[in-house]
């Protein structure tokens, strides 16, 4: 049976790619294809290079010969998804529980290392009880409604990630949004809530855009003064934040502060995939219940889990991968100020070099290929217009003398297209 479906889908394909006739279907065609155009005149089209090498700090792009660039833009903040323990672990999770389990979890989709991961994120955040998604998109796209009401309202930072924004969408409760890591307007909106039976305070720990970090003490403090509960999305700040890699939480002295968190396995946690929820068990229990992205998505492949729990165990033997950051980081921002630039945030890896205008990050961003640092420019609608930048993104497994050379060229490249004197 399996051998006339491909001999059929073959012969599909032998003539070549079939698309939809009809009017309706070229009215459609011609209003994707106006809107690329504007997309491409704006200056904002997004292409994907193809690597075909691990990820790291050194990279080989398709066609681009040897492994020789250096990467500067991947979310590796602890250069693990390489690391030759973490690769063995999925490869031994891949051989003893399969390639995946064809099912969402309650039906037949939970395995022993579902469970073992569960237990050993809750340990690593220190709380009750944890739950895994196929993405940290689906977990904040989940929570929201599963936990909100009419009766309810949730605060969101204006800048949160565009998942915590669409999840906050799909949920009933009533919504305010507050200034960018503003307390004095945290603080207004907080007061007009007060009508609302339980009020949800949602923020990033570390914005991914901008490179800064929120202030939880005054969220935590103004969150007990109004009775309020505090949500902080950490997938960049898991693994690295705070002495032993705990986040924002542990980074700023309030985890018995902090009631939920969300946060990803793609990034520093081995860098496959996969998101969490962790906090108290009845919130758990409940998410099981009726989190829609839990009960309608597969559950995560075991080769995935086996990464993620590898990573887990480095970061929990040690904090000195976590603690190696922190120099690397101070060297990058200091070096590019030092040389004109104007790097947002602070303090975080996540450095981006703030240029304004779309058309000369994207050129610049080309420009530091051809000169061996893959760095991509970020300009609207990921960021907002006028707020144009190329996101650097410093490694653990970075050395000084790749800082460097990454510094030398942007100031090459600066310097050429007019953004340095």
């Amino acid at each position: 049976m399996w051998l006339r479906v491909a001999a059929a889908g073959a012969g599909a394909g032998a003539g070549g790619s079939r698309a939809a006739s009809g009017a309706a279907a070229a009215q459609l065609r011609r209003r994707l294809e106006g809107e690329l155009e504007g997309i491409r005149g704006a200056g904002t089209w997004k292409s994907e290079r193809v690597i075909a090498s691990p990820q790291g700090p050194h990279l080989r792009l398709a066609g681009g010969g040897d492994a020789g660039i250096l990467n500067f833009c991947a979310n590796n903040y602890l250069g693990l998804s390489s690391h030759p323990q973490v690769i063995r672990a999925a490869v031994r999770a891949l051989e003893e529980f399969g390639a995946g389990l064809s099912s969402v979890r309650f039906i037949c989709g939970t395995q022993s290392i579902h469970k073992e991961l569960e237990e050993k994120i809750a340990r690593f955040h220190q709380r009750e009880d944890a739950i895994l998604y196929a993405s940290c998109f689906d977990a904040n796209a989940g929570i929201f409604e599963a936990l909100l009401t009419p009766e309810d309202a949730v605060l969101s930072d204006e800048l949160n990630h565009a998942s915590i924004i669409d999840g906050i969408r799909l949920c009933k409760a009533n919504k305010y949004r507050y200034k960018h890591m503003d307390m004095q307007d945290l603080e207004a909106k907080l007061q007009d809530a007060q009508k609302h039976r339980l009020r949800l305070v949602a923020t990033d720990g570390a914005f991914s855009m901008d490179g800064d970090i929120a202030p939880l003490r005054e969220i935590c403090q103004l969150a007990q003064k109004y009775d309020a509960l505090v949500f902080i999305d950490e997938c960049h700040a898991t693994g690295f934040l705070g002495p032993n890699g705990r986040g924002t939480d542990e980074l700023l002295g309030v985890m018995d502060k902090v009631t939920i968190i969300n946060s990803t396995l793609g990034k520093a946690l081995g860098g496959a995939a996969g998101g969490y929820t962790t906090g108290p068990k009845p919130l758990i229990d409940l998410l099981r219940q009726r989190s829609r992205p839990y009960l309608f998505s597969n559950s995560l492949p075991p080769a995935v889990v086996g990464c993620a729990s590898k990573a887990l165990d480095l970061l929990m033997e040690s904090n000195a991968i976590a603690q190696s950051m922190a120099a690397k980081t101070q060297r990058f921002r200091s070096k590019m100020t030092a040389a004109g630039f104007t790097i947002s945030g602070k303090d975080h890896p996540i450095c981006p070099v703030m240029l304004g205008d779309a058309r000369l990050a994207a050129v610049m961003a080309e420009d530091m290929l051809s000169r061996g640092i893959y760095v991509i420019g970020f300009s609207y609608p990921v960021v907002p217009k006028g707020k144009a930048r190329i996101r650097v993104q410093i490694s653990a497994v970075h050395s000084d003398e790749d800082i460097d050379r990454c510094v030398e060229a942007f100031t090459e490249v600066g310097r050429k297209h007019g953004a340095l004197p």
